[in-house]
């Protein structure tokens, strides 16, 4: 515990306390019955929190939480998000994970070697969100999907995220912070039926802010491993 203590600077042990005592409060005031959305809220801010330093233990909590995310989406059949986290992001997660233990900066294994992509994959990943995003329109309104075209947009924005990840791109930040948005805005509508449901929107809004600051450090990572 000591070793994790100074492995984190002292801005981001705030920002980690502040996220799960918010998503904790918000379990408190508006739920206090599903003990997994609070589970998975905490797993979840911790594992961006470790992604946001470019160590891959990030990636291996990414996968407990889609899992336990999956089951929470079902709930409200927003069968989009359920597919979405456990057909891709889990899986792209692990991938992610071996990704980035084969290639640690220096053989340091608590930080992964950050990667520019170039111009032409970046159009490849535009079109390849684009098929996916298409394929998954019919396969969500197949099963009646809740709020179907932010569903659909979500699984956009989680396509390109989880490709950024195991690219190693700074951008895979940017692309979960506009998920985070877009997931906002899908489980406030379910907080219009169910109150309880506003704890899974202020998740996602410390999901925000961590994501934000996973970028921010991300291209200090990269200037850092440049200049090295």
């Amino acid at each position: 515990m000591k070793k994790h203590f100074h492995y984190f600077s002292l801005g981001e042990l705030v920002l980690w306390s502040f996220s799960v005592l918010i998503i904790m409060v918000s379990f408190l005031i508006f739920d206090r019955e599903n003990y997994l959305t609070a589970l998975s809220s905490v797993l979840g801010v911790t594992s961006l929190i470790f992604s946001a330093k470019g160590n891959p233990f990030g990636q291996f909590l990414m996968v407990i939480f889609s899992l336990l995310y999956g089951v929470i989406s079902y709930s409200f059949s927003y069968y989009g998000e359920m597919i979405t986290y456990l057909g891709m992001t889990a899986p792209m997660a692990l991938f992610s994970l071996i990704a980035w233990l084969k290639n640690p900066y220096k053989k340091r294994r608590a930080e992964v070697k950050v990667n520019t992509i170039s111009t032409k994959e970046f159009v490849l990943m535009l079109i390849l969100t684009a098929a996916v995003t298409f394929i998954f329109y019919f396969i969500l309104k197949h099963f009646n999907t809740a709020n179907i075209v932010p569903s659909t947009l979500s699984v956009t924005t989680s396509f390109a995220a989880v490709y950024l990840t195991f690219r190693r791109s700074p951008l895979f930040a940017i692309a979960y912070s506009l998920n985070d948005l877009v997931l906002i805005f899908l489980w406030s509508l379910a907080a219009r039926e169910n109150i309880s449901y506003l704890s899974v929107v202020i998740c996602f809004a410390m999901f925000f802010i961590n994501d934000l600051y996973g970028f921010i450090n991300w291209n200090k990572m990269k200037r850092a491993q440049k200049n090295s």
